[in-house]
């Protein structure tokens, strides 16, 4: 099996050592994302339903790097500063890209992700099947 590693060009991968998402066959995993841009500027700074959507879209985009897409994720896991404020819009923008998908998924409230001003972090797997 072959083993595909997606970068999306940040300066923290190198540095960590890590990629955005890692294909082996049909298994995909995507590594926890925030709503950055490749030069690291925070898309929705106070507003957790714009990170939610910025997330998706970047994992979106390492999805298809590696040859799947959000039709092929099986489970995501959320992961939110402040669930008691947040969960609704997090939930409603979540829900907006896969409402018909339904993967599995927990979201949880962590004290503080790498940015104080980010309010959520989304990691994604999926499987591929014949492609």
């Amino acid at each position: 099996m072959e083993r595909v590693k997606y970068a999306s060009g940040t300066k923290w991968e190198p540095l960590v050592g890590y990629s955005r998402a890692v294909r082996h066959g049909d298994f995909v995993s995507v590594s926890g994302t925030t709503a950055t841009t490749v030069d690291g500027e925070l898309i929705g700074k106070d507003s957790a339903f714009e990170q939610t959507v910025q997330i998706i879209l970047n994992i979106e985009k390492a999805l298809a790097g590696v040859g799947a897409t959000l039709e092929d994720v099986v489970r995501t896991r959320i992961y939110v500063t402040d669930i008691e404020r947040d969960w609704e819009d997090v939930g409603r923008a979540h829900g907006q890209f896969f409402g018909d998908i339904r993967p599995a998924t927990a979201m949880v409230q962590v004290a503080r992700l790498i940015s104080a001003d980010m309010l959520v972090e989304i990691e994604a797997d999926a499987i591929v099947l014949g492609r």
